[in-house]
């Protein structure tokens, strides 16, 4: 099944594309999505199809197409702190982006009839703690595999494909469900239950939920705290503020922020090319705004706008170290941009006044 949308040229025009047939209609499941590249569970040869809408298999090793993941991500309504069962999980794909979701206090556990794809979806989700940068940007629910046939698990936890359609069904009372058809789909084959020496079918005990222990609570705590920062810098809180106009003039209004940046643009050039004594405006000394906005400041800060216009026009573009030229100019000069952190939370953790060791099993012993 599959091929309801385009194929992409990476990831991300993948995730656009389902955006675009609504498969994709959370902003959690889109981040969901966009956090694991499906190329990365794809073996090295088959690399190229993984941005196609269609299903892969190779061996005992499957993937399902991309709008069928979507939809079923979509139709859980999945929360932290949520239980996820996956029958048949074989690379982990799915898993893996569920437990973004489910945070660490959720349950993730995963049943798969193949010995060889349980190692491999280890494999992978081993990969994906050590290396991804993404797996700093959530609190991850790890998932739990077993080898097993799910028509093994016992009766009281037991599901089954149903008409060949995915299908949620919704527990509305103690004895009564509600059923809603998603999306038909082609299930594979079940495999029948071999019998054991005294005839009996064996069973397969899911895993057993643990409680997490004082360290690991711990290491989600700081981890969490230190993430809380990050995550604000998103977007400021506004303050309230009582008089006309407050909304768009108080200091973290857009209009202020947009004034602030050309102001600072302004003094730069200032400082840095010679200007006839006219385009320079009187400097403002302070930006606050305790009780209203004087028509005295609008004015100097109106015309420091325009003279903000005027020096971008005349100057050639510029980076925030005050570099211009072109890419090879600036390499010759030394002068280069200044890339962020790639991962800040990283950085935090290594900038912590604590033992190597530590600060190693904050980064849960991931690589750079």
């Amino acid at each position: 099944m599959g091929g309801a949308v385009s194929a992409g040229e990476d990831n991300d025009e993948l995730i656009d594309n389902l955006k675009e047939a609504h498969y994709i209609r959370s902003d959690l499941v889109e981040r969901a999505f966009r956090a694991i590249d499906r190329a990365e569970y794809y073996l090295e040869e088959y690399r190229d199809s993984a941005y196609k809408d269609l299903a892969w298999r190779h061996g005992n090793l499957h993937l399902s197409a991309p709008c069928i993941y979507s939809e079923v991500m979509e139709a859980l309504d999945l929360q932290p702190g949520l239980s996820f069962l996956n029958l048949g999980s074989g690379t982990g794909y799915l898993s893996t982006m569920v437990g973004l979701i489910l945070g660490p206090f959720g349950v993730n556990h995963g049943v798969e009839l193949h010995a060889d794809v349980v190692d491999y979806a280890y494999q992978k989700l081993d990969h994906f703690i050590k290396t991804s940068d993404s797996f700093d940007k959530f609190e991850f629910c790890e998932p739990t595999f077993v080898v097993g046939n799910c028509l093994e698990i016992p009766p009281e936890s037991r599901h089954s494909p149903l008409e060949e359609k995915l299908t949620k069904i919704t527990r509305t009372g103690q004895s009564s469900w509600e059923t809603k058809k998603i999306i038909a789909v082609t299930f594979a084959p079940l495999v029948q239950p071999k019998q054991n020496v005294n005839g009996r079918p064996r069973s397969v005990p899911l895993p057993i939920f643990e409680v997490r222990t004082l360290q690991d609570l711990s290491r989600i705590a700081i981890r969490h705290t230190l993430r809380q920062p990050i995550a604000m810098g998103e977007g400021r809180t506004k303050r309230r503020v009582s008089f006309p106009g407050a909304r768009a003039m108080h200091r973290y209004g857009p209009r202020f922020e947009r004034r602030r940046f050309c102001r600072r643009f302004y003094r730069q050039c200032v400082n840095s090319v010679v200007l006839h004594d006219s385009m320079i405006p009187t400097a403002m000394d302070d930006c606050n705004y305790p009780g209203g906005v004087e028509e005295e400041e609008e004015e100097v800060e109106e015309e420091e706008e325009r003279g903000c216009r005027r020096v971008r026009e005349d100057l050639p573009e510029e980076d925030e170290e005050g570099c211009s030229g072109t890419e090879e100019e600036k390499s010759k000069s030394g002068c280069a941009l200044a890339e962020p952190p790639v991962n800040i939370l990283r950085e935090k953790i290594l900038r912590l006044p604590l033992p190597e060791p530590l600060k190693m099993y904050l980064l849960y012993y991931r690589e750079k």
